[in-house]
């Protein structure tokens, strides 16, 4: 397995919100918003059936509960993109939360509160737009890039505090950061780290394959290339030239990208006689077939396959997160609270039948209980012009 870096960490939570009054002059059916809810794309599909043991194992779910919370997170992730686009600059983010994926959306607007109510939203007013968040927290990247901050392991937007989030081992240091970045500080609250990150280094997804015959890792997903298979996985696990080989030994392909860290994803070309399968090895003798891509709102469920550790299970907590490890910073993660281990990396995380992202780095195990972080498939497709596999 590889090397795992240690760094300690802190969690940050801040905002305002109101709930909003409805505002009789706001229109109920946003033409934009019932036109996406009406494409043929926004059909519910039947909630996986490998992943609902999972399900009920770790959040605790009947199993009548976890196919309904997936039906509920997969309409809410549908109403959650048409309503980010129909609300434009008045978008300040989406969760769901409770046992039926109840949808909470944030706004700036309160005359909007009647449109995303008549879509089954709940909806809540709030002081920043995303759009500012956003634009606070690429302040923090850039003062990153140009030197790594050592007491500042990770932040991101919190949606549902409605401010940018900075986890902290020194005070001192990390207000030095802020200072640097230039960030409006009245969109920053600090708290102190509470946990340790480490890139868990050690055609299915979620299944082992070893770099260059010494460290393991896990297979993200299955992707292709123009027609060529191969499959993405964390930036950590290789370098571009490295050989990637199966369980039994066989080869499988070389890296062909691999970037670590400012980003942690990689993808590996896959040779003659290997299939691209749209899978996930859920470690119970099954597979979860991948149908899409899908971005799931923060508090949806979401599920983990790696070759440590199989099939674990939690919650999506925050979105375009920066985790700091000992090597230096990654943008744009997910920070979720399920539980990992060192060869899990690059492993897959899906929700529902949706792929999310492969596995980075996160702290704890799944004996204790931990979070982990992983980056967002969608960008890792695009920055190598890949195609996932889907069935």
């Amino acid at each position: 397995m590889l090397r795992i870096r240690v760094l300690a960490v802190a969690t940050a939570l801040a905002g305002v919100a109101l709930t909003a009054a409805p505002a009789v002059s706001a229109p109920a059916d946003d033409p934009s918003v019932v036109a996406a809810l009406a494409s043929p794309t926004a059909r519910t599909a039947p909630a996986p059936s490998a992943l609902l043991p999972a399900l009920q194992r770790d959040l605790g779910l009947s199993p009548q509960a976890a196919a309904d919370r997936l039906a509920g997170e997969s309409r809410a992730a549908r109403v959650r993109t048409a309503l980010a686009a129909a609300l434009g600059s008045r978008w300040a983010g989406a969760w769901v939360e409770g046992p039926d994926a109840a949808l909470v959306v944030a706004t700036t607007d309160a005359s909007v509160a009647r449109t995303i109510t008549a879509h089954g939203g709940r909806a809540t007013v709030v002081r920043n737009a995303l759009a500012a968040l956003d634009r606070a927290k690429a302040a923090l990247d850039r003062a990153a890039r140009a030197a790594t901050p050592t007491a500042t392991p990770f932040w991101s937007v919190d949606v549902r505090t409605n401010a940018v989030v900075v986890r902290s081992s020194d005070a001192a240091r990390t207000e030095d950061f802020l200072r640097r970045s230039g960030v409006d500080r009245t969109l920053v609250r600090v708290e102190r780290a509470t946990a340790t990150p480490r890139p868990l280094a050690d055609l299915h997804g979620g299944d082992a394959y070893y770099i260059d015959s010494a460290a393991r890792c896990s297979i993200g997903f299955p992707v292709t290339q123009n027609g060529r298979p191969g499959f993405v996985s964390a930036g950590h696990c290789g370098q571009p030239g490295s050989n990637a080989t199966a369980s039994d030994g066989s080869s499988i392909g070389t890296f062909q990208g691999s970037t670590f860290p400012g980003n942690d994803y990689s993808w590996v070309q896959a040779g003659p006689g290997w299939t691209a399968q749209p899978q996930v090895n859920d470690y119970a003798g099954g597979a979860v077939t991948v149908a899409g891509s899908t971005e799931q709102p923060v508090g949806s469920s979401v599920c983990r396959s790696g070759s440590t550790t199989g099939w674990h299970c939690g919650t999506v907590e925050e979105v375009n997160a920066t985790v700091t490890y000992q090597e230096g910073s990654v943008y744009g993660v997910t920070r979720t609270s399920v539980c990992a281990e060192p060869g899990d990396s690059g492993g897959s995380f899906i929700s529902g039948n949706q792929a999310q992202g492969v596995t980075s780095g996160g702290s704890g195990d799944c004996t204790s209980g931990g979070e982990t972080y992983f980056q967002p498939v969608n960008p890792i497709l695009s920055a190598y012009g890949l195609t996932l596999a889907t069935g």
